[in-house]
């Protein structure tokens, strides 16, 4: 199938570029995975660099990833994003992450990757063939000016156009803290599947461990979520 996503991307991309200039937003995207990890180091300390983009653990490049930062007129970081191929090898996402969701580890310390488990959930039982990983999302606290200004659905919908625009993948996925995903961001970030209770992560000197969702996209969703006008997406978001 091939996809024609968006019919013309001229005015999702304009527009696009008008709300993050109407910020002092500028977008940079990049595939060199030693500078991006040394800019998250020197500008992002409030999260780590996450296991799955770690240029020193997997093979990275322009063929199969890229970061995205945005930064504000004062050019400080204000935004981060990533995105990855993952071979299946011809198994469902499903069965590939019953060997392999300890790639995929909140970027927090004490992780006790033994203890942690996987849970298939519905839609991993689906999700096969050309897939994306969509993760190292992150944007600056300042609620009002950033947070909460409808700022967020315009960057992660250009990350969604760029994973597209590259590999027209059959299906993107990430993983979602609970606590995150409570409040609605996977809506904002266009993840119109949110699955709970697929990672559960054992944290040293926490009793209870940390869950996290399956948040995916099938190609359908991401024709239907580009060809929504900007405007609209940033004043429901707002």
């Amino acid at each position: 199938m091939t996809i024609q996503f968006p019919q013309d991307a001229a005015p999702f991309i304009a527009t696009s570029r008008n709300v993050l200039r109407s910020h002092g937003v500028e977008i940079t995207i990049g595939s060199d995975f030693e500078e991006y990890s040394q800019i998250i180091s020197e500008e992002r300390k409030v999260q780590n660099l996450g296991a799955p983009f770690n240029y020193e653990m997997h093979d990275l490049s322009k063929k199969n990833a890229f970061w995205l930062t945005g930064r504000n007129k004062e050019g400080e970081l204000i935004h981060t994003q990533a995105a990855k191929k993952v071979p299946l090898g011809g198994k469902t996402l499903a069965n590939h992450l019953l060997s392999r969701f300890r790639d995929f580890p909140p970027p927090i310390p004490g992780v006790n990757l033994e203890r942690s488990r996987f849970r298939a959930t519905p839609g991993s039982h689906r999700i096969d063939g050309n897939v994306v990983y969509h993760g190292e999302v992150w944007m600056a606290p300042e609620k009002g000016k950033y947070r909460g200004s409808g700022l967020s659905t315009v960057l992660a919908r250009t990350g969604l156009l760029e994973v597209t625009r590259r590999w027209n993948p059959d299906y993107m996925f990430g993983f979602m803290l609970r606590t995150v995903a409570f409040k609605g961001f996977a809506e904002r970030m266009g993840y119109m599947h949110n699955e709970p209770n697929a990672l559960k992560w054992q944290i040293a000197g926490r009793d209870v461990p940390i869950e996290a969702f399956l948040t995916w996209l099938s190609q359908e969703d991401a024709r239907f979520l580009l060809d929504i006008p900007v405007e609209d997406l940033v004043m429901e978001a707002a």
